[in-house]
């Protein structure tokens, strides 16, 4: 019995069949952990979203910023419906029911007897894993009622880029879908950076990588998270674990296997 943790899919689902053979994978003892971003930009976003559901309690799912884009999108918020490749989605005759399920996934899983956290982008610095959990509970929530298309159109902005626990509304659940799926670089007064995405090198003065914030809160696992394609899973912070390398953008898509923290990659088209 093992438990894998999966790098951002982005639609590439034959280099996903590919990486499961590489590791051998059997549902019927085996447990995969997916970071986010299933879809989007690869070449084949419904045949991943349609594999991955049907895995069942097989597989562990948690959003990202391009989950909810397509969400977004289904709903009818097209601000940015030219930056996306959901068509097949959207006209396929489960589109109800794929949407439905994916809406269903949280921001965060934590397996305390595995000891490790689940994320897509990373964990805002300042939260420690409590108030993580409340936070991402409080989107879900929102997001399993029947009020959650009223999210999915206020989704998109970089406001507030400040914590505060007196945050209310719309404000208060944009400010914890970005930190949980869209942050890269943060400010030392707790401020996130959430428009540059080039080499960290060429960061805007006063940032830095979220890994990297000095006083981060403490956790009692091992963080695994995605999103950041540019880093090649490299990230040289003890217990903090990169899991995309870049799968859509021609590179590999891995495997993690939490039990002996072994890595598996495959190359991708």
């Amino acid at each position: 019995m093992a438990t894998y943790a999966i790098g951002d899919v982005q639609g590439c689902f034959t280099a996903l069949q590919r990486l499961l053979e590489k590791i051998k994978f059997d549902p019927a003892r085996d447990h995969l952990w997916f970071c986010g971003d299933l879809v989007n930009r690869g070449p084949d976003s419904l045949g991943s979203l349609r594999f991955i559901k049907q895995l069942g309690d097989k597989a562990t799912v948690i959003l990202g910023n391009h989950d909810f884009h397509l969400l977004a999108i289904a709903h009818g918020n097209l601000n940015k419906v030219s930056d996306s490749t959901f068509e097949e989605i959207l006209k396929a005759d489960d589109k109800t029911e794929l949407l439905d399920w994916l809406r269903q996934q949280p921001l965060i899983h934590y397996d305390a007897k595995l000891g490790f956290i689940l994320t897509h982008a990373g964990l805002y610095p300042w939260w420690d894993l409590d108030t993580a959990l409340a936070c991402g509970n409080e989107v879900q929530a929102m997001m399993q009622s029947n009020n959650y298309t009223m999210l999915l159109e206020h989704l998109y902005g970089n406001e507030p880029n400040h914590w505060d626990e007196n945050l209310i509304g719309i404000d208060r659940l944009r400010f914890i879908i970005n930190a949980f799926t869209r942050m890269r670089y943060c400010f030392a007064d707790g401020g996130l950076e959430l428009t540059y995405k080039g080499a960290i090198e060429k960061r805007p003065c006063g940032t830095k990588p979220w890994f990297d914030i000095g006083n981060r809160a403490p956790l009692p696992a091992k963080l695994l998270f995605g999103h950041w394609a540019s880093l090649e899973c490299k990230v040289d912070v003890p217990d903090v674990y990169g899991l995309d390398c870049g799968c859509v953008w021609g590179n590999k898509l891995g495997a993690f296997r939490l039990e002996d923290e072994q890595r598996f990659l495959v190359e991708c088209d």
